[in-house]
């Protein structure tokens, strides 16, 4: 991976409004920080798939079915977002900022799909210990939104 990693810092194009070496080193970290993120969101994919065939989910109404599905949707979407700066990066003869632009929406895309589904989830767990749906709507929002605000807001407020 090295090697690709120093042809990609050679062809870099400093045409397009970013050093080469700073362009270069931004399209490593952003694809260090894909390859971190995507075991926990294949973990939890595992999880959920995995779930489907536990004598519990019988337990589960109709509906807390259907929403676990779709929490695991969206989990899937999130790792085929977070794969395809990588797919995206083989495919490339120069690396540009538009590439480092439309590859750090796509992990952004991810994470928010990340968050939604693991709220989401957590609704469907939490249903199953609980008996009152909206105390577990409310505390999946709060997750949902301690999430979001870990992940967005809290590094653009340090920025």
């Amino acid at each position: 991976m090295e090697k690709k990693t120093i042809s990609h810092r050679r062809s870099a194009r400093v045409g397009d409004g970013a050093p080469e070496k700073e362009l270069s080193e931004a399209v490593t970290h952003l694809l260090e920080e894909c390859r971190m993120v995507l075991p926990g969101i294949q973990a939890l994919f595992g999880f959920q798939l995995i779930a489907v065939f536990n004598q519990r989910f019988t337990e589960l109404s109709a509906v807390d079915q259907h929403v676990h599905l779709a929490a695991t949707a969206l989990s899937a979407l999130s790792a085929a977002l977070v794969m395809t700066p990588a797919a995206y990066h083989r495919s490339l003869k120069n690396v540009t900022t538009r590439f480092l632009n439309i590859s750090t929406r796509l992990i952004l895309g991810s994470m928010s799909l990340l968050a939604a589904g693991i709220a989401i989830d957590f609704y469907v767990v939490a249903s199953l210990v609980m008996e009152n749906r909206s105390i577990c709507i409310g505390l999946a929002c709060v997750l949902g939104g301690l999430l979001a605000g870990l992940w967005f807001i809290f590094p653009r407020c340090q920025s």
